[in-house]
């Protein structure tokens, strides 16, 4: 049975120009939809959308659940994912599940009225079992956040190792008083986990122990991390260097590091992660972890548009390439 890629190859033309030209999408030359109708007739193709729009199944749009849209890791991504959306002639329709489990089921539940054709989860607050669940209504795949089942396709990076090369560098300078910020708990279970482990690998290989009282979770924002900064100053023992899940909570501690006549990186280094724009735009400029946020949403979409054009799509992982990025404020 003949695929979209097998349209692209006869054709000569990318499976973004012949998905275009399946959905009626605009900005298509004559030209190239004659060549993909073409190819289509000779090869027997008739697409698994339009068959299914016709019956009614199909909506060409995909879902996209976020705890939060005000995290500008979130916004990016989800920017990214509608980007490659329209250009494959799908639209994007966004939920936000605010670390909530009965929003992200009521967003999943979207699938079960027909009203989306898949689901690219960026956060999981369910247990897996029921998430897996739904998917006899529809396509569902993992983009960011790690579970470990083979059930759907993941989007993902290894947060392990991020973490990991965050706190070696800040070993390599010198520094064995390090704290942590995460956005989940620290524990072995749940949300974090893998940064979790990443931080805690390189303390074991440097012998250093870690302290409790430099341990904050459930940080995500600004305003978070200028209170984890005023933490630290009451302290009578303090860190020399602190590694964060995010830019906005490094920029915070930062922010307020410089309010409390505090000088980055002499009295405090600040690791960030994500390399947002806030990242080259702080002062001193920060340290962080690079995801490729935009590599993130294409990937995603093309997976997930090979879900719906052919269900029986074999799964697998794709990981993305996470780095270092260092500035001036470690």
């Amino acid at each position: 049975m003949a695929t979209i890629s097998d349209v692209a190859k006869l054709s000569g033309l990318s499976k973004t120009t012949v998905s275009r030209v399946i959905n009626n999408h605009p900005y298509v030359s004559d030209k190239k939809r004659e060549l993909v109708l073409n190819a289509m007739k000779e090869l027997g193709y008739t697409p698994n959308p339009s068959a299914r729009r016709l019956r009614g199944q199909l909506t060409t749009t995909i879902g996209v659940i976020v705890p939060r849209i005000v995290n500008p890791f979130f916004s990016y991504l989800v920017n990214s994912i509608e980007q490659a959306a329209y250009k494959m002639g799908y639209q994007v329709l966004i939920g936000q599940s605010y670390e909530d489990k009965e929003k992200e089921l009521a967003f999943l539940n979207l699938l079960k009225t027909k009203q989306v054709d898949g689901i690219i989860m960026t956060s999981i607050e369910n247990d897996w079992d029921m998430i897996e669940s739904y998917k006899e209504y529809g396509s569902i795949l993992l983009c960011n956040d790690y579970v470990n089942q083979s059930e759907v396709p993941m989007i993902r990076l290894d947060q392990t190792k991020g973490a990991y090369l965050g706190v070696k560098h800040l070993i390599e300078k010198g520094h064995k008083k390090i704290a942590y910020c995460t956005g989940g708990l620290f524990d072995e279970q749940g949300k974090g986990k893998d940064r979790n482990q990443g931080f805690q690998k390189a303390l074991h290989e440097a012998g250093i122990k870690i302290n409790p009282k430099w341990i904050f979770v459930d940080q995500h924002t600004i305003e978070d991390g200028k209170q984890v900064m005023k933490q630290i100053l009451e302290m009578e023992d303090r860190p020399t260097a602190i590694f964060t899940g995010s830019d906005e909570v490094a920029g915070g501690i930062m922010i307020q590091a410089k309010e409390l006549g505090l000088t980055v990186p002499s009295d405090l280094a600040i690791i960030g992660f994500d390399d947002q724009p806030i990242a080259e735009i702080l002062d001193p400029k920060l340290t962080t972890i690079r995801q490729p946020v935009d590599l993130m949403g294409e990937k995603s979409i093309e997976v997930m548009i090979e879900m719906l054009e052919n269900p029986k799509l074999e799964i697998q992982n794709y990981e993305l390439p996470i780095e270092l990025i260092v500035r001036q404020s470690t």
